[in-house]
């Protein structure tokens, strides 16, 4: 269990003072400029040897990723900020932004400076209101305090855009969200060239997740060392947890990557909803990942390898809980109604395809489709799966595809059950 001393976002909950003298208080801007005057190349090696991987879902090295920025380019270069949280079951975003703002404030200027990128753009959830609200008034104080801004104490000219989005949730896609800035319609670019080379406006572009960014001061100030020290190999520092569904106290919660699946319910959201025997299954990673069955959660850790050995993902740590009244046949169909509905419609296999599994993921709800359609299914995934220019594909496919690996038996009795009710009617 993480101490005390080692969390990083000590306001997640909003206790205390969200503002400048707060942030202060808790050590934030506090050695910012000593870490610009190391140099842009010191802040990108100290985020590589600490082994933070992105946030967002993906979980690529940040340090890595921002190395691919051009370091001698007549160009601009560019941050952009993915505060688009629109993933069902992701809800940490918004308490960073809401409650510990300068944290990712200055973040934001040191990973720009590291990518010698003098202006970075948040792009905010439409539904995100009041979080854009707080979060423009804690830049303005930062522009204020000349913390930011040109001819700033830091001695690094750097503008902070902050930009809300309409609630189109393909804008969450780091290409689809530079079409959206731009002022186009939100749909993902063909890919290469990838951002890094060809973003927005043309330019060189990183686009990082909010808590990748926000934890940066932190690793700064304490060293590499000591966030590679939390966690596992390969799986380091603190993570952001959210955890909802049937469970006595949904939260979001700062803990070690890789602590176990039952150790983080049970210490901090009061476990299962009538006891651990009572689960039937985990979404570990937000509603685009394939949920695990009960029998392999018992020692289940958090961390991206190993919820690839499950064949599911961590994703943005979304753990959404089910217990044995879950009717889960209904819950992947109501999941797969969202992809439908948010697809951008670009790409003929998920346009056609989020649709096709939907409407028969609806007959396996009510048992009126035939044994036969579930292995059809399956492979329609397939088909969609990797073969659409973005992940959105893939996020409609995996829900279904872990329903069907792990639950057939569930498909297949409730289809007996209507063809036995049908049967009886007739008679």
């Amino acid at each position: 269990m993480l101490a005390d001393k080692d969390r990083i976002f000590t306001n997640l909950y909003g206790f205390h003072d969200a503002g400048l003298a707060g942030a202060r208080e808790r050590g934030g801007w506090d050695g910012t400029k000593a870490f610009i005057d190391k140099g842009h190349d010191w802040i990108i090696d100290q985020v590589k040897d600490s082994g933070l991987r992105g946030r967002g879902g993906a979980g690529f090295p940040t340090g890595l990723k921002w190395s691919f920025m051009p370091k001698s380019d007549p160009r601009p270069s560019y941050l952009v900020i993915n505060a688009d949280e629109s993933e069902p079951g992701s809800c940490k975003d918004r308490e960073i932004t809401r409650h510990d703002p300068h944290l990712l404030i200055e973040g934001a200027l040191l990973a720009s400076f590291a990518m010698r990128a003098h202006k970075c753009f948040i792009y905010f959830r439409g539904e995100y209101i009041r979080e854009r609200e707080r979060f423009q008034a804690a830049v303005d104080e930062a522009y204020e305090a000349r913390l930011i801004g040109k001819n700033n104490i830091h001695g690094w000219d750097f503008d902070l855009v902050v930009h809300h989005g309409a609630g189109a949730y393909i804008c969450g896609e780091e290409t689809a969200m530079l079409e959206s800035l731009e002022g186009k319609k939100g749909q993902p670019r063909l890919k290469p060239p990838f951002p890094a080379g060809c973003g927005l406006y043309g330019a060189p572009t990183t686009v990082n997740n909010v808590e990748s960014i926000a934890v940066v001061p932190e690793i700064l100030r304490r060293g590499a060392t000591w966030f590679s020290s939390l966690g596992k190999p390969n799986n380091t520092g603190t993570k952001l947890f959210q955890i909802s569904g049937h469970v006595e106290r949904p939260c979001v919660v700062e803990e070690e990557m890789g602590i176990p699946l039952r150790e983080l319910l049970e210490k901090h959201a009061g476990g299962v909803r009538g006891g651990w025997k009572n689960l039937k299954a985990v979404i570990p990673g937000g509603s685009s990942v394939p949920l695990v069955p009960a029998d392999l959660c018992e020692e289940l850790t958090m961390d991206f390898d190993a919820l690839m050995k499950v064949k599911s993902g961590l994703g943005t740590a979304a753990v959404i809980v089910m217990d044995q009244s879950t009717d889960v046949i209904k819950a992947i169909s109501r999941i797969s109604y969202f992809y439908k509905h948010e697809s951008c419609g670009q790409c003929t296999p998920c346009r056609e395809g989020t649709g096709w599994m939907w409407r028969v993921m609806e007959r396996l709800v009510k048992g009126e489709a035939q044994k036969r359609e579930i292995d059809l299914l399956l492979d329609v995934t397939k088909q969609v799966e990797g073969h659409t220019i973005c992940a959105l594909g893939d996020a409609a496919a995996w829900p279904i595809q872990g329903l069907i690996r792990h639950f057939r038996h569930e498909i297949e009795a409730r289809i007996d059950a209507n063809q036995a009710a049908m049967s009886e009617a007739a008679e």
